[in-house]
């Protein structure tokens, strides 16, 4: 069997320094060579490894007869968001974990061929969507993330006229404001907002529910109600000094990267710490993003301080290399006890303490117990908390009778149904921070749980 074809990438040295897409994406020779080590099985259990049910070995069989446009075709049929997902989507855990061929060697790279086709597709401008006969019903979305954009395009795909609600002033959630331009470039994301936008869903931005409208003056005004918006409230680990100058969550620091545009200095001169010395502090994707960005933004030296080992690191594998190539230091088994600032008020360091792996958690992996005695500094202007967030409570301002979990996460049932009868939620808002593809397989089921519901009406 023929090796998987590696991803060209751009050289470290290089990306450090510049927001450039890192992975440069298949040439044409790459992908067909890709798609025929297919083995096109009887029974793909690839297909099942997808949170959006892509027809998977159709679009593969498709790439290496050479037939592009069929292929996009093919993956549209279920996913809107083909060159996102392509680009952020941890296929190694979920479509491509279930080939046959990882059993023995590795995988078909799905998502790299999913990309692909969507990279050759906007090539030639992105093909306008079939537009369909009205229902009549009217459906309200709330956050335009992948989510909500995914629960948008199925149900106007279905008839139903859309509305999308965006509290920021440009669409695309977390796909926007969270994951950095050299992984997920912005144009990227237009393009596939676009898309849906053809589809005939209207997007409203700088409009908060909760605040401009209530969820219950949705329910009034439309026939249903679909709930994507996210997880944007951060965490803290509520420890001394976390009130210092140079200190920012994940979240707002991404945002002021990304969203407000800092990466594009001197065209915006957006205000944010360019530190010299920056400590991140979690192990996910957000962290590996908030590192690479303060390293391209002109650090001097950028540190990972993780609180358990390298094989417990939440982050795609493919996102901890492209760290560690680009000169990020991974201090691992190490957290920080508190951070420490200057007679200014602006952090000066970090005291950590070792850490070392006990017994299995809830989790199911060790937890994490601290050695006596190791503490210690670590200098730094900037620490970034990139330990997780929560969904903002404000859509449930003004609305009686949505259910809420302790952590603030909408409860519903096991089609996507919420306690308010016509209002369905998925996504980070009820599982919590997860992934971009988990996302858009809430929002699928919900949509078809929407358009069950109207056909009742």
């Amino acid at each position: 069997m023929a090796e998987r074809q590696p991803m060209p990438l751009q050289d470290p040295e290089e990306r450090r320094r510049n927001f450039n897409e890192v992975a440069l994406g298949y040439t044409e020779e790459q992908a067909l060579a890709e798609a025929a080590r297919c083995l096109q099985c009887k029974d793909p259990k690839c297909v099942q490894g997808c949170p959006v049910n892509i027809d998977i070995p159709a679009f593969i069989a498709c790439v290496a007869e050479r037939d592009f446009d069929e292929a996009i075709r093919t993956i549209k049929l279920t996913n809107a968001l083909p060159a996102v997902c392509g680009r952020v989507c941890p296929q190694e855990v979920q479509c491509e974990q279930y080939c046959v061929l990882a059993k023995k060697g590795q995988p078909i790279a799905i998502g790299r061929l999913e990309r692909f086709a969507a990279d050759h597709e906007s090539t030639g401008g992105v093909a306008a969507p079939h537009k369909v006969k009205s229902t009549g019903k009217k459906v309200a979305v709330v956050g335009s993330g992948p989510a909500g954009l995914t629960a948008a395009a199925d149900l106007a795909k279905a008839g139903h006229s859309v509305t999308i609600f965006e509290s920021l002033h440009e669409p695309g959630g977390v796909l926007t404001y969270g994951i950095p331009e050299f992984r997920l470039p912005k144009a990227i994301v237009r393009q596939e907002v676009d898309y849906i936008k053809q589809l005939g869903v209207d997007i409203k931005v700088d409009y908060v529910i909760g605040k401009i409208k209530t969820l219950d003056e949705l329910r009034d005004e439309f026939d249903a109600v679909f709930l994507g918006t996210g997880a944007g409230l951060p965490n803290f680990m509520g420890i001394e000094g976390e009130n210092l100058n140079g200190v920012y969550s994940a979240n707002e620091f991404l945002t002021r990267v990304n969203l407000m545009k800092a990466f594009r200095f001197p065209d915006y001169d957006t205000p944010i710490k360019r530190g010299k010395k920056v400590i991140v502090v979690g192990g996910g994707n957000v962290a590996m993003d908030a590192a690479r960005c303060a390293l391209r933004l002109g650090a001097d030296e950028v540190s990972i301080v993780y609180r358990r080992s390298e094989d417990e690191l939440p982050a795609r594998r493919e996102e901890v290399e492209n760290a560690k190539e680009e000169g990020i230091i991974f201090r691992l088994l190490t957290n920080p006890v508190r951070i420490l600032g200057d007679d200014k008020m602006n952090v000066k360091s970090v005291e950590c303490i070792r850490m070392e792996l006990g017994e299995p958690d809830a989790s199911g992996r060790r937890r994490p117990v601290s050695v006596k005695g190791s503490e210690h500094e670590i200098e730094a202007d900037t620490v970034i908390i990139a330990i997780g967030t929560s969904p903002n409570p404000i859509i449930f301002s003004g609305s009686d009778g949505l259910e809420s979990t302790s952590k603030g996460t909408i409860v519903v049932d096991d089609t996507g149904m919420s306690s308010l009868p016509g209002v369905c939620a998925g996504g980070d808002v009820v599982t919590g921070a997860a992934t971009v593809i988990s996302a858009m397989g809430a929002g699928k089921l919900a949509a078809q749980t929407i358009n069950d519901h109207l056909g009742k009406q």
